[in-house]
C-alpha cells in the first residue's frame, strides 16, 4: 500500500446484490480480497471528489443520474432539487433503462461552486444509484 501506515478495521452493511456485484468485480480485475478492492474503490472516490472541488468559475456540463424510480418519493425529490437549481439547468432528458431503472442526463450551465451543489444534493439521495458530473470551463 501506498502511503497507508496503520490500518483501521471497520464494517459495513451493504445489499447483497451490491456486494455479489463488487466480488464479481474484484474477481475479473484479480484482487485478493475485497479489502483490496474496497481501499481502490475509496482511493477513486477520494480522487473524484478532489477533482470535482478543484472545479472553479464558470462551467457548462452534464450530470448524468440513474436511479430506481420505484423508490418511494423520489421522482418529486429529484424534481424539486432541479425546480431549486432552475436557474443552472437548460435541458433533462429521461430514459427508462429497464422496468425500476431510470437514466436521466441534465445539461447545466452557471458557477462552479453551483453546479457541484446540484450534483451532491442528487447524489446523496436515496434510490440514487449514481451521478457523475462532467463540466468544462466557458471561457478559456
Amino acid at each position: 500500500m501506498t502511503g497507508d501506515s496503520e490500518l483501521s478495521r471497520i464494517g459495513i452493511s451493504l445489499p447483497k446484490n451490491l456486494l455479489d456485484r463488487f466480488d464479481d468485480i474484484i474477481g475479473v480485475r484479480g484482487y485478493s480480497s475485497r479489502s483490496e478492492g474496497i481501499r481502490d474503490a475509496i482511493r477513486s472516490y477520494i480522487t473524484y471528489y478532489q477533482w470535482m472541488s478543484d472545479v472553479k468559475g464558470e462551467r457548462q456540463g452534464v450530470i448524468t443520474i440513474v436511479y430506481d424510480h420505484e423508490h418511494r418519493g423520489l421522482i418529486q425529490t429529484l424534481t424539486e432539487i432541479q425546480h431549486d437549481f432552475m436557474n443552472l439547468i437548460q435541458a433533462s432528458l429521461h430514459s427508462h433503462v429497464t422496468h425500476d431503472r431510470c437514466l436521466e442526463v441534465i445539461l447545466v450551465r452557471g458557477d462552479a461552486g453551483e453546479i457541484k451543489a446540484v450534483a451532491e444534493r442528487l447524489m446523496s439521495q436515496k434510490g440514487v444509484e449514481s451521478v457523475k458530473l462532467t463540466t468544462i470551463p466557458i471561457n478559456r
